[in-house]
């Protein structure tokens, strides 16, 4: 390896261990999630090679787990360790989002460099398609340690006044706003982009395909994924069923991460350490017509180049990708963020590793943890490379980057980010105001039209811009209208919204 001669700093965090564990339909019921941390957990220990993974795990002083959706446990990390049979002292359960677990690895490593802690175990998993057929079955799941008042489902923000009158609650609904709006920036046509769509999911699900822990490990057609028939509606369009992410899956996953030293002291072998190289996190605006631009991410083009700048590389240099996938959007937004063209035949990278949120499926919170130790075993494979994973949270506010290679940091120190720095240059553009009962003329900024189980089109959900530089929302019923909607470019158009009959009714759009 190019950094076998590099003399490491001692704090320098490394990922020693990952584990993953799948339980797909017709091999399920999957086991409770306590019983898959514990699980996967065991065997990122003994993935890292040392003497003894019990006493890998007795090293651990830092214990962090993913919120799990599937149950409420009374005191997740805590049972954990029980069942591990560890006190590590720092003991984390985390929050909810697709950044969480890079979030948990790079706030380890700055405990790491730190001097706080010097080994982290971080895991996650779901148990939803199993929690899914009981409730389906009107089973009861005996699983332990139910919390018997469990707390509220951790929302990060209030709802907006006008997003609950007009419904903007599922990611199903907002993501493909964004990708409307970036159409309309191209100029592509609306057919065309749907196909578009298909061409940049098709090639995951052949990684997928040959992912041993993927959920759907079967290769799809681009007109497949495009292309809505019975058995693959369209959602939200122009996203179709097969084309957004599978949530209700029973997957797990761990890493382990530790400082140089102590993979020294604990015998890890060279060959099985990934660094951590470079990392950041930053945030857009919350509320979805908040966003200036709504065909573009400045904080994925913000922390992108802040994680690519300490890791003292660009984007040509990394060889190897893991974007987020939950929808086209996000990753068509990050690849316009990272200076990628995903129709341009001369790109030889696939954008993921896993296969992707709709094919390998989107574990809750903790994807990422499963796109980390897919590309820590990619890294292993090809030493010195590097490879870059992101994350997407909430209504695509939060985002986090991370660089890794197999190879120690240039110089062997890491550079920590400056993300106060980037976060305060991007907080500097203030978010588009929300006016929420407008009755004017506007402009339609992007869209999309909500279809129900029957494949049909039930109502359109607009992001309009206002003559005093605020944004609204409305709503379309027409049936003629939202057929147009789909057929034909409606960004740039001019419309009325006119408020609707009572203050949290949602604002009418009528076509002028």
């Amino acid at each position: 390896m190019t950094g076998a001669a590099t003399r490491v700093d001692p704090r320098t965090p490394c990922v020693i261990g990952v584990a993953q564990r799948t339980i797909r339909p017709g091999e399920g019921p999957s086991p409770e999630p306590l019983r898959l941390w514990e699980d996967v957990v065991r065997q990122a220990a003994g993935d890292a090679g040392t003497a003894s993974a019990d006493g890998l795990l007795g090293a651990a002083d830092s214990l962090q787990v993913v919120y799990c959706m599937a149950w409420p446990y009374d005191a997740p990390v805590d049972r954990l360790a029980d069942a591990l049979g560890i006190t590590p002292a720092h003991r984390v359960y985390s929050g909810i989002g697709g950044t969480t677990p890079q979030v948990l690895v790079q706030d380890a490593a700055t405990a790491i460099l730190g001097g706080d802690i010097d080994l982290a175990v971080i895991t996650g998993a779901e148990a939803l398609e199993t929690k899914r057929q009981a409730k389906k079955a009107g089973e009861r799941l005996a699983w332990s340690h139910r919390d018997p008042s469990p707390p509220p489902f951790p929302f990060e923000a209030p709802f907006h006044p006008a997003e609950v009158a007009h419904e903007v609650f599922q990611a199903w609904l907002t993501f493909p706003v964004f990708d409307i709006a970036r159409r309309a920036r191209l100029g592509v046509d609306p057919h065309a982009y749907q196909r578009r769509i298909g061409e940049l999911l098709a090639p995951m699900s052949a990684v997928a395909a040959a992912n041993p822990y993927a959920w759907f490990p079967a290769t799809v057609t681009a007109q497949d994924l495009s292309t809505p028939t019975e058995r693959n509606r369209m959602v939200g369009y122009p996203y179709t069923k097969r084309a957004v992410s599978i949530m209700d899956v029973d997957m797990a996953a761990a890493v382990i991460v530790a400082s140089h030293a102590k993979a020294d002291e604990l015998g890890v072998p060279p060959e099985r350490r990934v660094y951590l190289h470079g990392w950041c996190y930053a945030t857009d605006p919350v509320y979805l017509a908040e966003h200036p631009d709504l065909s573009a991410s400045p904080a994925m083009a913000a922390a992108s180049a802040e994680a690519l700048r300490g890791a003292g590389t660009d984007i040509d240099e990394v060889a190897h990708l893991d974007l987020y996938s939950c929808f086209a959007s996000s990753v068509h937004l990050a690849c316009d963020a990272l200076g990628l063209d995903p129709t341009d035949p001369s790109e030889r990278r696939p954008l993921t590793v896993t296969g992707g949120l709709p094919f390998a499926g989107g574990a809750g919170s903790n994807y990422l943890l499963h796109s980390i130790a897919a590309m820590v075993e990619v890294l292993r494979a090809d030493p010195g490379s590097r490879g870059l994973v992101s994350g997407v949270g909430m209504h695509m506010t939060k985002h986090v980057f991370g660089v890794y290679s197999s190879d120690p940091p240039p110089d062997g120190v890491v550079t920590p980010p400056d993300a106060a720095a980037v976060q305060a240059r991007l907080d500097a553009v203030p978010p588009s105001p929300i006016t929420e009962h407008p009755d004017g003329p506007a402009t339609v900024a992007g869209y999309t039209v909500a279809h129900g189980r029957d494949g049909t089109p039930s109502w359109g959900l607009v992001v309009a811009d206002l003559p005093d530089a605020t944004r609204a929302y409305g709503r379309v019923e027409d049936v003629e209208v939202l057929t147009a909607m789909e057929a034909e470019e409606w960004v740039g158009r001019p419309v009325h919204l006119r408020p609707g009959p009572s203050p949290t009714a949602p604002n009418r759009v009528l076509v002028t």
